[in-house]
């Protein structure tokens, strides 16, 4: 049942920094977070990224950053930055939540970068792998990344929905290539996600194009999404008006389990409110 306290905050984008946005959500009233937050790819011991250059990067769609970020911290800053991300991430978790946190392992001055410094101390149940088609690497040093990794953070009563389990813990999806966001993740990963647990209310943090407000939608859930960027919430409000107009999807894995999705549930369009947020 969803409490009267958390339902101002659904099923709008909300414009601003995601931890003090976070702050104002009451603590112990989201179900799932299904997350990607910026990689800090700007920040790299490499001469691709991280000096604006480009270098062989230079088609890339990140080489300018986020709009309204940069993605270059220090990387004790930026740890630190994620770590309080998650800090308020597992505040606002019901004892029967989890976070799907998407992360990619990197390779800096010749050594893995694992992201073991942001998730150290907490409850990471499992690794699971994000299995893309293909990548790009010029560094002779190291094969090819073709994964991502997401982090199954849960507290202790979660559970899976029935029959979740035999998703495994390698999925198998395409980049998303038809987006205006530099690094988007696909519709049916965070559809994965969503339908893998049961809870009806789900935040995204970085909600970026909105792809986690999309993948609620289609599993009749409720969403909140918040964004530091306000083309990036226009972005998203208007990609869930459109979303919302096309007929029902059934996704299907690589590893054979349908991802047909549920019923769509009819709001009006999104609309800007004066406090900042957009209201759907």
């Amino acid at each position: 049942m969803t409490s009267e306290s958390i339902k101002p905050f659904l099923n709008n984008f909300i414009c601003g920094d995601t931890v003090g946005e976070m702050k104002k959500i009451p603590s112990g009233s989201v179900d799932l977070v299904v997350t990607s937050p910026p990689y800090n790819l700007k920040n790299s011991t490499g001469n691709g990224m991280k000096d604006g250059r480009g270098g062989k990067w230079s088609n890339a769609a990140l080489i300018d950053g986020y709009s309204d970020y940069d993605d270059a911290l220090p990387h004790e800053k930026y740890v630190e930055w994620q770590r309080e991300c998650l800090f308020e991430m597992m505040r606002l978790l019901k004892d029967d939540g989890a976070i799907f946190y998407n992360h990619k392992w990197r390779v800096q001055a010749g050594l893995l970068q694992d992201r073991a410094d942001i998730v150290e101390g907490f409850p990471v149940r499992q690794i699971i792998i994000w299995q893309r088609a293909g990548g790009i690497n010029f560094n002779k040093g190291y094969f090819l990344p073709t994964y991502e990794v997401i982090y199954l953070i849960a507290k202790k009563d979660f559970k899976l929905a029935s029959k979740a389990n035999a998703y495994g813990d390698i999925w198998r999806f395409d980049q998303e290539l038809k987006n205006q966001h530099p690094a988007p993740f696909p519709l049916g990963f965070a559809s994965r996600c969503i339908e893998s647990s049961t809870g009806q209310v789900v935040l995204d943090p970085f909600m970026g194009s909105g792809t986690t407000a999309l993948a609620a939608f289609d599993n009749a859930r409720d969403f909140i999404g918040i964004d530091l960027s306000p083309s990036y919430c226009e972005m998203a409000a208007n990609r869930l008006a459109e979303h919302k107009l096309k007929p029902r999807e059934v996704i299907q894995p690589d590893n054979g389990i349908s991802g047909a999705k549920g019923p769509r549930n009819k709001r009006a369009k999104p609309q800007i409110d004066n406090q900042g947020e957009l209201a759907i």
